[in-house]
């Protein structure tokens, strides 16, 4: 399960997509985020899934090693589909001892599932195309005009780029400390939730005491290298938009324009389609 987790992971490869600027890139998941939360209808969904499918296949990404991502969060998923069937007040569809399924309880939890779902392979297409590194000069360079209010950008960006660089670590660090522990006849899965919770002491004390101690070696290390934020530094690379990335944002404020209007639009004419059909 913890090798299933592509959030924070590079992936390369040659494409388009790699070869974007990554303020593009930021931009397009923070707009492609929003999106999701603005359609409310099939029609929307639609449009973001064929354009995230477009996405995908642009950056040749094997879309088997994408889903991969969806296994770590699936309890999630089920819980958020679960409550949201049982729970949303509507017109009765089914019921179940004393819980009801609603009509519109289960058209909530198709679009919050599927909502969720884009929202992490979004995220996932922007950080397995893009570096650490490239994530940390475009994140500093769209957040340079809250310099001039004492806005520590640098230091943002890097808290940034550290953390996605620890999270396949720390996955790989925990990996190991869970095969250790079941060689020396630890047991994870049997018993009640209680008993799997005071099973899981003997793994993550390790792995604090893991964590803090690479924190305070990259602490020393900077510090043995006279780091002291992004004052007075340059660029080995700097950052350039070009046609390629006008081209990006065109195409994603299309998305946008297009999903809003069928979201709004193609429900109503399709409904008046089916009227006349019937009449």
């Amino acid at each position: 399960m913890l090798r299933d987790i592509t959030l924070g992971q590079y992936y390369q490869a040659d494409s388009i997509i790699h070869r974007l600027d990554p303020r593009v890139k930021l931009g397009s998941t923070i707009i492609f985020i929003i999106s999701l939360f603005l359609f409310n209808g099939a029609a929307g969904y639609l449009v973001a899934a064929v354009f995230l499918a477009l996405v995908i296949k642009l950056s040749r990404v094997p879309f088997r090693f994408m889903i991969k991502g969806m296994k770590a969060i699936l309890f999630l998923l089920m819980i958020t589909v679960v409550f949201n069937l049982f729970l949303t007040p509507g017109e009765p569809l089914i019921r179940v001892w004393t819980l009801t399924i609603t009509k519109e309880g289960v058209r909530l939890a198709i679009l919050l599932a599927m909502r969720l779902s884009f929202l992490i392979i979004g995220s996932s297409v922007m950080t397995l195309t893009t570096t650490p590194n490239q994530l940390t000069d475009g994140m500093e360079k769209m957040l340079g005009p809250l310099k001039k209010i004492k806005v520590p950008v640098h230091e943002i960006a890097m808290m940034m780029s550290i953390a996605l660089r620890f999270i396949p670590i720390l996955m790989e660090e925990t990996d190991k400390i869970m095969k250790a522990q079941l060689a020396r006849g630890a047991d994870f899965e049997s018993g009640n939730l209680i008993k799997k919770a005071k099973s899981l002491v003997p793994l993550l004390v390790p792995l604090f005491i893991s964590a803090f101690r690479r924190a305070n070696d990259l602490a020393m290390a900077m510090e043995a290298r006279c780091y002291r934020g992004g004052e007075y530094r340059t660029k080995m690379k700097p950052l350039h938009y070009g046609r390629k990335d006008w081209i990006a944002y065109i195409m994603v404020g299309s998305y946008l324009i297009i999903g809003i209007l069928a979201s709004k639009f193609l429900p109503i004419v399709a409904g008046e389609i089916i009227a006349r059909f019937w009449s």
